[in-house]
């Protein structure tokens, strides 16, 4: 944790950790289906597996506004 020791409260450090919690965690590819795809910098995201690079959020591979667009689209 980046020196939040006592100061800024509870609920803004729990919510800092999730957030990096997420951006270090690997996600499923859409095009090969493995679970590869790694944040290489602010939103970019690169599988490991395929060797392709996506466009995404900053710190998660979806966001809740591209979910909803792709949703739209599909129907």
């Amino acid at each position: 944790m980046a020196n939040f020791n006592v100061r800024y409260g509870v609920s803004l450090r729990k919510r800092f950790l999730a957030v990096g919690a997420d951006k270090r965690k690997r996600y499923k590819c859409d095009l090969c289906g493995k679970v590869a795809v790694k944040r290489v910098m602010n939103g970019i995201w690169h599988c490991r597996h395929c060797d392709s690079t996506f466009a995404g959020g900053a710190y998660t591979f979806h966001t809740t506004a591209g979910e909803t667009v792709s949703r739209l689209l599909n129907r």
